[in-house]
Order: structure tokens, then sequence, then C-alpha cells
């Protein structure tokens, strides 16, 4: 069987300020670096994992190597197949803003965002080369909210029609047989056990 562990990374400066990230390099405050490291003793507390891949964007990067050094893992590689959905000429503007700019219909006009499917299916194919490359392994991978909402629920249709990734939130998926199953969906408890929440 294959575990392959989905944590969301830490908080930044611009989501508290509701400002689109997707694949602006922000990095993360010292809130997300105090929930990393929450994450990352639960972590050490519990089953032992093989391996962290993340996202190269630095958010996700340090989150990892905040548990890499707590778990004594390196990461053993940044992909960026697990960058946020690239939001296009939303990155950096927050919900006003977009309204002010575009009005009320700034969903539907072409504002150069990836597009959801292309999005969901570069989470999807580094899930599938993880499966194959670490058959067996327990793999921790630290991406962003809405990829793995998007990966979950074109892996698992039945199972994810929404999601909502909170924060340094992990989420397990097992593999066995080719049958997936998830047993840990965004669960944030070592935030509620950390004395800094």
């Amino acid at each position: 069987m294959t575990t392959i562990g989905l944590v969301r990374h830490g908080i930044t400066d611009w989501n508290i300020q509701g400002i689109a990230q997707g694949s602006s390099d922000v990095p993360l405050n010292e809130t997300g670096r105090q929930q990393a490291e929450a994450l990352a003793n639960r972590l050490s507390t519990e089953e032992d994992w093989d391996l962290i891949i993340s996202s190269d964007l630095s958010r996700a990067k340090e989150t990892a190597e905040i548990i890499g050094r707590k778990l004594h893992l390196p990461v053993s590689h940044f992909d960026t197949r697990l960058r946020e959905r690239s939001g296009g000429k939303i990155e950096g503007t927050t919900e006003e803003d977009r309204l002010e700019k575009w009005g009320a219909d700034w969903r539907k006009l072409d504002l150069a965002m990836e597009n959801l499917d292309e999005a969901a299916d570069r989470g999807l194919a580094c899930i599938e080369d993880i499966l194959e490359d670490f058959s067996g392994q327990r793999v921790l991978i630290v991406s962003h909210g809405a990829l793995i909402g998007l990966t979950l629920k074109k892996l698992m249709p039945d199972k994810f029609h929404e999601t909502s990734m909170d924060n340094t939130s992990i989420t397990i998926l097992k593999n066995a047989e080719s049958r997936w199953d998830c047993s840990l969906y965004n669960c944030t408890v070592h935030l509620q056990k950390s004395e800094s929440y």
C-alpha cells in the first residue's frame, strides 16, 4: 500500500489580506512558520514518513523544510507541477480590487487564469508518478489549497464535490490495488493543540 499525505502550506500575509496568490512567490509569515512547526511536531509523533516532495514556491518549500527538519528527512525534490493554480491577472488583487477593475462578472472574463482541468491534471500526473516511483512508501506532498482540492476532485470525484483546504491541513490518501481511499481530510488538530492558537 502507498500512502500520500497532502499538506497545504502555512499561512501568508496575502492569505490574511484576501489577496490572490496563485503562482506568485509569497513567503510564509511568522504565524505560518508556527503552523508548520505545529504540524511537524504532530507528524513526528505519528507514523514515519519516507520522503517529502514539495511545490517550489517559497511558502510550500519553507513549510516542507520545517517539517523535514523535525522528521530528519530532506525534501527529496521540488516539483513545479505542485505549484498553485496560476491566477493570471488576478494575482496580487483582492475581491474588492477585482470588482472595481472588472465588475461583478469578473469570473466570466478571460483574465489568463489557468484552466481548472489543466491544474487538476498536473496535480494528478504528479501523484501518479509518485505512485509509480515510490510504490509501497509513505510520501508527504506539500502544495497549495486550490491545487490540492482540484486534484482530490479529479482523483476521487464521487467523494469530493467541493473542497476547502485550511493552512497546514493534512489529508491522507491510501492506494492499494489501484483503489484510492481517503482516511483523513483537511485535518488541523495540531493547530488546536498548539499554544500559539
